[in-house]
């Protein structure tokens, strides 16, 4: 636990003078930036986010949250990333209020469940598993949504990850992908809308489904009604890919296949978040836009 000697206090190590330092030479300096196979010892994540109101809406009742850290040393290393995305009922009183709480609170309960774990000496996990803390987070988030912002409601789409592992709580239709490096895009989470389970039962066809007249009729929201089911589990991060939590003002306007290229296409993480934000009001902005990627590399 060296690492956290020296991070938090203790014994300072003896400074020496027998390293040498001497700048990059032009040629290193270019290689180092284009260089197609950059290899990465230490575990870690790395998350862009972008947002816009849209083109046709005067208020962003979108909320994101993404917060990544990394603790490493001899003993290994923990990436550790947390990314949520609200989008507020429309139609209804104090939708923005109740998207930033949802996001506050689930964050909130989060972080200060694992807060013993990543800051203390001599750290303890939680006692509950993943599931069992996000369930309770969003429990939490209903009672908060209720209280501050009654009548209202939100979407709620929440991704931990603890090392190669990402555990969601999600309700209403904000969306989680996984996006592979063989050209591949997969929801990994299922709408709570009425249109997506008309689709479900045969009702309706998927291509019925993307012009049907009320999509954005929810069955299932934060801050609704007394008893909420939201779905929790667990899945692998995507080896070599990423994961991306999006508002409907996105999934909505774009085709999977466009977001796909548009993030395999862009130099990093933030050109493709800001590609998709752009790519979305291009197509008329009818809703608010909200998008988070995540890469795990080494």
């Amino acid at each position: 636990m060296e690492f956290f000697r020296k991070l938090f206090g203790g014994r300072e190590a003896p400074i020496t003078d027998s390293a040498t330092t001497a700048p990059l030479s032009d040629q290193q300096i270019e290689s180092i930036l284009h260089s197609k196979e950059v290899q990465f010892d230490l575990q870690q994540l790395m998350a862009a986010s972008g947002q816009s109101v849209g083109k046709q809406r005067e208020l962003n009742e979108d909320s994101l949250f993404a917060i990544t850290t990394t603790l490493a040393g001899n003993s290994g290393s923990l990436p550790f990333g947390l990314y949520i995305i609200a989008d507020g009922m429309g139609g209804h009183q104090y939708g923005e209020v109740a998207s930033n709480a949802a996001i506050r609170t689930v964050a909130g309960h989060i972080v200060r469940k694992f807060q013993p774990y990543l800051f203390n000496l001599k750290p303890t996990p939680p006692e509950e598993s993943l599931q069992e803390i996000m369930q309770a987070a969003v429990k939490e988030a209903q009672k908060t949504i209720q209280s501050e912002a009654p009548s209202s409601g939100t979407t709620l789409t929440a991704a931990l990850v603890l090392g190669q592992q990402v555990t969601i709580a999600h309700v209403g239709d904000s969306r989680a992908y996984n996006v592979f490096s063989d050209g591949r895009i997969e929801v990994i989470t299922r709408d709570h809308s009425l249109v997506k389970r008309l689709e479900e039962l045969g009702h309706i066809s998927p291509d019925e489904a993307e012009n049907y007249p009320h999509r954005n009729v929810l069955y299932r929201a934060l801050g609704q009604g007394e008893i909420l089911e939201p779905d929790i589990f667990t899945v692998a991060f995507p080896q070599t890919g990423y994961l991306m939590l999006c508002s409907d003002g996105l999934w909505g306007v774009v085709a999977e296949q466009d977001m796909l290229r548009m993030i395999k296409d862009a130099p990093n993480l933030e050109r493709a978040c800001q590609n998709l934000v752009e790519a979305a009001n291009a197509a008329g902005g009818p809703d608010n836009i909200s998008v988070i990627i995540v890469q795990l590399v080494g």
